[in-house]
């Protein structure tokens, strides 16, 4: 029997060390998301302020605008992602309006959150009443057992 990935929302900085940066300490995440462990949900907000986020000076250092890695980043994020609808907003609002959208989208779908924004981090108590597990690294210990599929 087959078991269901379970979902998970990285927010924007976790995806530039998954994606751009081949940080070491993502890569249980990238281990679990290619090995099909781990669903990574997007939204087209999501997707957005990605695609904003490679624009920044630090980040077209890395990664340059027509560049192979920047070409990479793209496609990856998309071949990695499943995009979903935008989600409702969270009974629980965010101190930093951008991070908003990942906390909504994990709570619709009861997904693990992982994000080093302490904005994000310090709803952690308050977002596993809503069946959020909020970390800064992905650790497979935190999560329920996958659920059985059919």
């Amino acid at each position: 029997m087959q078991t269901a990935a379970a979902p998970v929302v990285l927010d924007t900085n976790i995806a530039l060390d998954l994606l751009v940066f081949a940080d070491l300490a993502v890569q249980p995440l990238d281990q679990a998301l290619k090995a099909g462990r781990l669903q990574w949900l997007a939204t087209e907000a999501t997707r957005e302020e990605w695609r904003r986020v490679l624009d920044y000076p630090q980040i077209l250092r890395r990664a340059p605008a027509g560049s192979p890695q920047r070409t990479a980043a793209f496609d990856a994020f998309d071949a990695m992602t499943r995009l979903v609808p935008t989600a409702a907003k969270a009974p629980f609002t965010c101190k930093d309006a951008d991070d908003q959208k990942f906390i909504d989208l994990a709570v619709a779908h009861r997904a693990a959150l992982v994000s080093k924004d302490a904005a994000v981090l310090c709803m952690a108590r308050r977002l596993s009443r809503l069946g959020v597990c909020v970390c800064r690294q992905w650790n497979p210990d935190l999560l329920p057992e996958p659920s059985p599929v059919a």
